[in-house]
């Protein structure tokens, strides 16, 4: 319970790998604000889960691309819990397009997501942390960070981009008592709607080294040991949990 007292928000914490790490941190005693889209249902499963660890929490149903939206969670949230201590951006999209294809709607919605969203969160929950001399931001990458892949051009410079926010703001709050960490997940066992999704998932696992696919665990326990007393000398690093995957 070495997180007791302390308050985390994920994004995309409903399902998967967000699910995941929600439990991992709750398990550890933090108070935990989950956010998802759309799938309120999954989210408060979810939050169901957590609070047989004996923690508090609360579910946000809201874009977290949007800066308004960002806005009205982070005032329900700091009313509540006063301050948000580690902060887990992990929601994202990746719609495959070719790039001429592209529309401005077609790019925005994916940068909004995928990277603004790292920004509004961290401008808005940065404060609190300062103040309180703590705090852990981890966002997400992916391999579309490490290698770029054709068809899903605003990802990867989603998630270039979220990279080079983690370096910056571990720079700059470090002094503060603030890590900043990227996770950059492989191929990962997952189930998604999309069953064409599914597939493509699946059919990642002849390009994992370790011969399997991950599991949301162990994305969760790297967030563990991150927010842990253990992981306190980690800062502005990209960790890439894929089996060794390369492609």
């Amino acid at each position: 319970m070495e997180l007791k007292g302390k308050t985390a928000f994920v994004s995309g914490g409903g399902k998967n790998i967000g699910r995941a790490i929600v439990l991992e941190l709750a398990e550890m005693g933090a108070n935990v604000v989950i956010n998802g889209a759309s799938d309120e249902a999954a989210c408060t499963e979810t939050a169901a889960a957590a609070e047989a660890f004996g923690v508090e929490t609360m579910v946000h149903i809201a874009n977290i691309g949007d800066a308004k939206a960002v806005t009205a969670m982070a005032a329900a949230t700091l009313e509540r819990f006063g301050a948000v201590d580690i902060l887990v951006n992990n929601a994202a999209i990746r719609p495959e397009k070719p790039f001429l294809e592209l529309t401005l709607e077609d790019w925005q919605e994916v940068i909004n997501i995928d990277l603004n969203a790292s920004f509004y969160t961290a401008r808005t929950f940065l404060p609190a942390m300062v103040d309180r001399g703590w705090g852990r931001i981890i966002n997400f990458a992916g391999m579309n960070a490490i290698h770029g892949y054709k068809g899903r051009a605003p990802v990867s410079v989603s998630k270039h981009g979220v990279w080079g926010l983690t370096k910056s703001l571990a720079k700059e709050f470090g002094p503060a008592g603030i890590t900043t960490n990227t996770i950059s997940p492989g191929p990962i066992n997952t189930a998604h709607a999309d069953e064409a999704m599914n597939h493509h998932i699946q059919s990642m696992v002849g390009r994992v080294p370790v011969g399997r696919l991950g599991w949301p665990t162990e994305i969760a326990g790297l967030c563990g040991y991150l927010c842990g007393s253990k992981g306190g000398f980690a800062n502005g690093q990209m960790f890439a949990i894929n089996g060794g995957a390369e492609t």
